[in-house]
């Protein structure tokens, strides 16, 4: 029986935004960089990991066929209700939680589980959720401009866009989504929603290509989508609250793996692994160098893995995403 309880900077790429499912995940996409994962990971019988983005499952399926168990969290119920069907088989090693990665101290805690052996993250959006209209994600389909993973969010990409300033508008498509033509965008918006409120996709994605023309085959609201979506989420943030809280779980030679897609992530984990992984630290104004008090880390990817060839032409959404890998030491907090 699985065990459920709910709670309530940029090289962009636009194949995010045309995701090809998987047919083994009833329309969630597929793992990306499956076999790197598991490779990094070195799941075993015995091993507890946590798996901050369920999604469709199938990175969970592959720690739970080599014998681990796992906690897994989504936001989206519709993912909590899809794996839990298909990942039934596997009984009490698999637990699923409704609730953001962010919140992995609090499940720790209400679970009494002390130490973690890895913790995994794919950072992505599943092809469901672009496949869902009413969900908001998607340019292609009219639909509520809503964005929420966590679709009983406070915030919707419809009250942000309605509400937002024209300076705060212009610094979420310019920082999120390196829009050329954020100031242009967000000063159209502005005029246009004291006429009528933006409530629709479509009307949404109009009213930018209005202002950006088109160019290739490209949908001119493509990154101002990307921007709106991450600005909603707070995903830059609560990957940062992430991956601090993680780590705090991770046993002695315990493996954290992220997958991004974006740049903006990219840097944060890039940033956060490689600060925790420098043993001496050393500034002009020192006489000597300094033992580094966050020391934690050894990294395993001293340059971000990429997904093969074959996986890039089979799948375009991993084209744009960057595995890191780095491991507990014995030592440190």
């Amino acid at each position: 029986m699985i065990d459920y309880l709910s709670s309530a900077e940029i090289a962009f790429d636009p194949e995010e935004f045309a995701m090809s499912a998987d047919p083994l995940s009833s329309g969630y996409h597929q793992p990306v960089m499956l076999n790197e994962c598991i490779a990094q990971l070195l799941p075993a019988a015995g091993k507890i990991f946590f798996e901050g983005t369920l999604g469709g499952g199938g990175h969970t399926r592959a720690l739970l066929d080599a014998g681990a168990n796992v906690i897994a969290t989504d936001q989206d119920p519709a993912a909590i209700a899809e794996a839990g069907e298909k990942l039934a088989g596997y009984g009490t090693r698999l637990i699923l939680r409704r609730a953001n990665f962010s919140e992995v101290s609090r499940i720790l805690a209400d679970l009494r589980i002390t130490s973690l052996d890895g913790a995994l993250f794919d950072l992505g959006v599943s092809s469901h959720q672009f496949d869902t209209p009413e969900r908001g994600f998607s340019l292609q389909h009219d639909g509520d401009l809503d964005m929420r993973m966590a679709p009983d969010a406070p915030q919707s990409a419809a009250d942000l866009v309605n509400t937002a300033s024209e300076e705060e508008l212009t610094r979420i498509f310019r920082d999120y989504g390196d829009e050329p033509a954020a100031r242009r965008i967000a000063s159209r918006i502005i005029r246009e929603r004291t006429r009528t409120p933006i409530t629709r996709t479509l009307q949404f994605a109009d009213l930018v290509a209005s202002v950006v023309p088109r160019k290739g085959r490209t949908h001119p609201a493509t990154r101002v989508f990307m921007a709106l979506r991450m600005a909603v989420n707070r995903e830059l943030e609560v990957l940062t609250t992430m991956l601090t809280e993680v780590t705090r779980h991770l046993a002695p030679g315990g493996r954290l793996a992220v997958i991004s897609f974006h740049s903006g992530e990219d840097r944060i984990v890039k940033n956060f692994m490689r600060e925790r992984s420098t043993e001496w630290l050393d500034r002009p104004e020192w006489p000597a160098p300094r033992r580094n008090p966050d020391h934690l880390f050894r990294l395993l990817t001293t340059r971000p893995l990429v997904a093969s060839a074959d996986e890039q032409k089979d799948n375009p959404r991993a084209r744009s995403a960057k595995l890191r890998v780095a491991e507990r030491l014995i030592h440190g907090r």
